[in-house]
């Protein structure tokens, strides 16, 4: 599961699924956009329209799903009652992975039920170059005894580890910076997928700050 408000889709979101997909040798990444996401600000276009650009974005993309799971779910999108609804599906001994970026792992510790996100899957952190900063104490008492080095440790249990893993692209590429070009007609040309920028283009979305 790889989550976020993807507020638009881009090719950063999309290569990482892909390097994700391949790094662990997973059956799938369910991309799934949040419909409230509870640390974050208001998305700026409806979940349905987000859902329909990562839809698009994914287009025929082998092991990329695009899930609508949040936003038919009243409420908060809490990331623990989306990886329980997978559980359900795919059963105990299934190996379920939650795929986060960096800046919201530093947060994991503050998000809702915490350690229940291990009790239903592996928690992997896609790094960046800087990730020896030193971690918040209450992220650090979470993680104890629980970082593993590979992802063959990882897949060796059900759920409940912790992997930080590089993936070879790592591109630098920000929705923020995407709405700001947006907004300011200019550019967004190989950001995203064309059929993303395509009907942005054409429904005039992003187009005030």
């Amino acid at each position: 599961m790889l989550g976020g408000t993807f507020d638009p889709v881009h090719l950063g979101h999309l290569r990482s699924a892909v390097e994700l997909l391949e790094a662990l040798v997973l059956d799938r990444v369910h991309m799934v956009p949040a419909a409230m996401p509870p640390l974050r600000g208001e998305p700026r276009v409806s979940a349905a329209e987000r859902l329909a650009l990562l839809s698009l974005g994914i287009g025929d993309t082998p092991g990329l799903v695009a899930d609508p799971r949040e936003l038919e779910r009243d409420g908060p999108s809490y990331s623990a009652d989306t990886l329980a609804s997978l559980r359900r599906e795919q059963g105990r001994e299934a190996r379920l992975v939650m795929a986060l970026g960096h800046d919201a792992f530093l947060r994991l510790a503050d998000w809702h039920e915490p350690e229940r996100l291990f009790e239903l899957a592996h928690v992997v952190v896609i790094d960046r170059p800087d990730h020896d900063a030193t971690l918040p104490a209450a992220l650090r008492e979470l993680l104890v005894g629980r970082e593993v080095e590979d992802g063959e440790a990882l897949m060796a249990h059900p759920a409940g580890r912790l992997l930080r893993l590089r993936l070879p692209s790592r591109m630098a590429i920000s929705a923020t910076e995407v709405r700001r070009r947006l907004a300011a007609g200019l550019s967004v040309r190989y950001l995203l997928p064309e059929a993303v920028e395509a009907r942005i283009l054409s429904r005039g979305l992003y187009r005030h700050g």
